[in-house]
């Protein structure tokens, strides 16, 4: 974490020197809604359903995992998801592009690299989503926008923002704060899901809301002939609150020895990761680390899990449009 966010989290008073920029954000950002409302600035709606999964706040808290539930119980209901991403991190230039089994992960993003391989769905990268949307909506007959609550160019039906344990920080827009939306923004989505084993929010307080908790399965290595070792020498982490990663290892009964902290998206090289050390990383890290792994190394598969009929109300929600 890096400096300011921790300020973010902490409510340091010297960001009180950012305040003035937080009010030219909040009021550029207003402009612009206005501007999609009224019409100045076009809109883009599609022939399929779009259900858009994003949150207010920077850095990740979980969307992914909702993401590929979302995609795996619409697929279960027989329809055909797709899944359309900026590709953040990716050297893509090439707009829209669909994701291959062949393309790696530092040319489309580890995440959509991560949704293609484990969703089995259509993924399209474009950080123009209502040009990569109307590719999918060829071959799709819904679509999962993944972080596009504020891409307003591209009309949603399904609003969903995540949340985690960090909720809001302190309140405040960016760059004083860690919103990109002002927390009226909760009241209205039509679903926030709270990945959080203690929300610091009411679940009576937000519309909709939903809990959410991300159940481990069984250790994976990351190469076919690989190994699972009885304890790790490194726990890593190349994610948003790499954090919550190092608790549900807790919580799993995983042993390792030390905690390594990498930036969120981080492009991991050779010389970043021993050779002779058993590691263990989250399924996003391993995607970019297979064309250099060591048989020691490890991930821990993910999967949201909801504690309400969350999933089958998103059915219902499709079906009635």
């Amino acid at each position: 974490m890096t400096r300011l966010e921790r300020a973010w989290f902490n409510h340091s008073p010297w960001l009180l020197c950012l305040w003035p920029l937080s009010v030219l954000f909040g009021v550029l950002s207003a402009l612009r809604r206005w501007f999609y409302r009224v019409g100045l600035f076009k809109q883009t709606q599609l022939p399929v359903p779009v259900i858009v999964v994003g949150n207010i706040s920077v850095g990740g808290n979980g969307k992914t995992p909702v993401v590929l539930a979302l995609a795996k119980h619409l697929r279960a209901q027989g329809m055909r998801p797709g899944i359309i991403s900026r590709g953040y991190g990716g050297t893509c230039k090439t707009f829209p592009h669909q994701v291959s089994a062949e393309d790696k992960a530092d040319y489309v993003g580890d995440e959509p690299k991560l949704l293609s391989q484990i969703s089995q769905c259509p993924v399209v990268i474009d950080p123009i989503r209502s040009r990569g949307g109307n590719l999918l909506s060829k071959q799709c007959d819904v679509l999962i926008c993944d972080d596009g609550l504020q891409h307003y160019a591209l009309d949603r039906d399904i609003e969903i923002v995540v949340m985690d344990d960090r909720g809001v920080g302190n309140g405040q827009l960016l760059p004083s704060g860690p919103l990109r939306e002002g927390p009226w923004r909760l009241q209205t989505v039509d679903y926030t899901v709270l990945n959080s084993v203690r929300p610091k929010h009411s679940l009576n307080a937000l519309k909709s809301s939903v809990h959410m908790s991300l159940q481990p399965g069984p250790i994976q290595p990351i190469l076919a002939d690989g190994y699972v070792p009885e304890q790790f020498a490194w726990a890593m982490a190349g994610i948003g609150h790499p954090q919550r990663f190092f608790n549900t290892l807790d919580d799993a009964g995983v042993v390792f020895a030390t905690q390594r902290v990498f930036a969120d998206h981080y492009a991991y090289t050779e010389a970043d990761i021993p050779k002779d050390k058993t590691v263990i990383m989250t399924q996003k890290d391993a995607i970019k680390c297979i064309e250099f792994a060591a048989k020691g190394w490890c991930y821990l598969p993910v999967e949201a899990v909801f504690n309400d009929d969350f999933l089958q109300r998103i059915t219902q929600d499709i079906q009635s449009l």
